[in-house]
């Protein structure tokens, strides 16, 4: 009987000693939960970078300077100012003159018909005759210039040009014109059919258009047209 005893009190023993680890683990206090906001971040969590960009600003560029006003194109064969410059009254031909006229201070400067008649000077057309109207019969003084044109020059002095074969275009009484500009061609109008071809030229002092008497000549200009053959600028003296 003492076997089965001790076997009883070996599980009386052990049941004792379960009881007691129970009611000892049930007495523990639970773990105190940790807040959310507590929570420890993992090792393998990497903070927020804050990430500073440099920005840079281009500086404002300067405006370009406009480019400079080119000059319009001119016309090469457009007059151009003189500054009362004088020049002689025909060109690009081979001419011939004396210092002597008949019976009133002239010149009649012989050339190639349709020699160039231009501008002594700056001026403004004074008078025009476009056509040839010139009788014999009549001989009426007024017209035996033929075609013609006449000049008040800036510097005060009226230039005349006639027997003249063709007037160019546009030239009008009113219109400006400057030295070396082209006012017709020589010829043999008027009262010169009869003789070689040539240019009468006069210089006088101005007065109405309708003059003819002052406008064929007042002043010998021979020593005037030596002067502009030289490229003197030399403006005839009048009385």
């Amino acid at each position: 009987m003492r076997p089965h005893r001790y076997r009883m009190g070996l599980i009386t023993l052990l049941l004792l000693t379960l009881a007691a680890c129970t009611s000892s683990q049930a007495a523990a206090p639970s773990a105190t939960p940790v807040p959310p906001s507590a929570t420890p971040v993992p090792p393998s969590a990497t903070p927020t970078e804050h990430v500073i960009v440099a920005v840079t600003i281009a500086p404002k560029p300067k405006p370009t300077a406009a480019p400079a006003a080119q000059p319009t194109d001119v016309p090469a064969d457009a007059p151009q100012p003189s500054a009362q410059a004088h020049v002689f009254p025909v060109q690009g031909a081979k001419v011939n003159y004396g210092a002597s006229h008949h019976d009133y201070p002239a010149a009649d400067i012989f050339c190639a018909q349709g020699s160039q008649f231009v501008a002594v000077t700056d001026g403004v057309i004074d008078y025009v005759s476009h056509k040839d109207v010139w009788d014999p019969a009549t001989n009426d003084p007024a017209v035996r210039g033929g075609m013609s044109v006449a000049i008040i020059g800036d510097d005060g002095v009226r230039y005349y040009g006639s027997h003249l074969s063709a007037v160019a275009d546009g030239i009008e009484p009113g219109m400006r014109v400057v030295a070396g500009q082209i006012l017709g061609l020589t010829g043999k109008s008027g009262d010169a059919r009869s003789t070689p071809p040539h240019l009468h030229f006069g210089i006088s002092r101005p007065t109405t258009p309708d003059d003819w008497k002052t406008r064929r000549g007042q002043v010998a200009p021979y020593r005037y047209l030596r002067a502009w053959q030289r490229g003197e600028n030399l403006t005839p003296a009048l009385p």
